[in-house]
């Protein structure tokens, strides 16, 4: 049970001018290690594939075992944060995650590849549950939604810098030595981890710890069908991203014949509208409010993806047709991405972490589910990419469309 303790406005006194600076830095630079695992080796999935003998599905089956882990990982330890504290769990986390990727360097077949990968996601589950719930043990309604658009930037980095630093790395060395780079940066986080960042969830504030109690926790939130919403359209955006990951590698090298550097940077060009949109939104979001913001990027993203589908359809304008509508889909998931969570969490802040779990297993499950499709129904174009990609944005278009009402009569500010 909770008792009375202090609102999460007095934990965010602590937490002005420079140290605000610096907790956007370091949750940003922690919620980028899961995107940077994924991201930096993408370059090296031909390498990969060839060397270990692999098909493009298997190849692609080892994102999907990073997301599964992430997935599943947060489903556990989002309540054990909420009932052991946030800082243990991130630490543990960081520590497990530098000696996975360790394994995954070591790996002798894709198939012990796909083990150590979902190994390394559940390890990285802890830092992702634990980020999140760290920017709603402080703030609340329009003041999460600001620091999550603070965050999306550092955030954004990671898919803009990742493939191009994993070409960089290839040029050095094998996909090997990506993963002992990976393992390097998860290891150097807990310096920063450990000195900047205080326990923000207070004991009197956290949840029992037993199994009653975690189901409890789960119960009401899935008894809030405007949360379950939130939670399907961030999951169904998440997915549209994770459709491009796992097929633009293979569609722009193996079709448009990119190189992987020509490739790191189209990859890093495009995602520079879902980074602009990011650091928009916090104006945005105190003009017109999160429910308004997160419906134009909605529908930006759905309208990106449909564009995309019909150019790739009529077969016309080449590797540009392919990467101007996803510069569209970017921009509308910058939208989305910092609201939609926003939103989802500010209903229930007694269990943020639990909360977080929730949104993010939604996210990675979906986007594990959805990477292995773009490889399983490939005909050698991108048209299956982007029939799931119009497929995701249009669910989640519907959905907040279904409920918009609804949620603009709750007060998120």
């Amino acid at each position: 049970m909770l008792t009375d303790s202090p609102q999460p406005t007095d934990l965010a006194s602590r937490f002005v001018g420079r140290k605000y600076v610096q907790l956007v830095v370091l949750l940003g630079a922690l919620s980028a290690i899961g995107p940077m695992t994924i991201d930096t080796y993408l370059p090296a999935l031909p390498e990969l594939t060839a060397e270990l003998g692999a098909t493009d599905a298997q190849a692609q089956a080892t994102i999907t075992g990073l997301l599964v882990g992430l997935g599943f990982g947060q489903l556990i330890l989002g309540p054990v944060s909420d009932a052991v504290g946030r800082r243990k769990p991130l630490l543990i986390g960081l520590a497990v995650h530098a000696g996975t990727s360790l394994l995954c360097a070591l790996a002798p077949s894709v198939t012990m590849l796909i083990v150590t990968r979902t190994l390394q996601g559940f390890a990285g589950a802890a830092i992702a549950v634990v980020s999140m719930a760290i920017v709603r043990d402080l703030f609340r309604g329009i003041r999460a939604a600001q620091l999550l658009s603070r965050l999306m930037l550092v955030l954004g980095l990671a898919p803009l810098l990742a493939p191009s630093l994993g070409s960089a790395l290839l040029a050095l060395t094998s996909w090997r030595g990506i993963f002992v780079a990976i393992a390097l940066v998860a290891a150097l986080m807990m310096i920063p981890a450990f000195i900047a960042l205080p326990e923000t969830l207070p004991v009197d504030r956290r949840l029992s710890a037993s199994v009653r109690g975690t189901f409890g926790a789960y119960g009401s939130l899935f008894a809030d069908r405007l949360f379950i919403v939130m939670v399907l359209i961030a999951a169904m955006v998440f997915a549209t991203l994770f459709a491009y990951i796992a097929g633009s590698s293979f569609v722009l090298q193996d079709l448009y014949g990119m190189t992987p550097a020509q490739f790191g940077i189209a990859f890093s060009v495009n995602t520079i509208g879902m980074i602009v949109m990011t650091q928009v939104n916090p104006w945005l979001v105190r003009r017109y409010g999160p429910v308004n913001v997160l419906t134009v990027g909605v529908l930006l993203a759905a309208s990106g993806a449909l564009s995309l589908l019909v150019l790739m359809l009529l077969g016309a304008g080449g590797w540009f047709a392919f990467l101007a509508p996803l510069f569209f889909v970017l921009s509308g998931a910058g939208l989305s991405f910092p609201n939609a969570p926003a939103i989802a969490l500010n209903r229930h802040g007694e269990s943020a972490g639990t909360a977080a779990a929730m949104l993010g297993a939604a996210q990675f499950m979906l986007g594990g589910s959805v990477a292995p499709l773009v490889g399983v129904l490939d005909n050698g174009t991108p048209v299956p990419m982007a029939i799931i990609m119009v497929g995701t944005t249009g669910l989640a278009a519907i959905l907040l469309l279904t409920t918009r009402k609804r949620l603009l009569l709750d007060d998120y500010r």
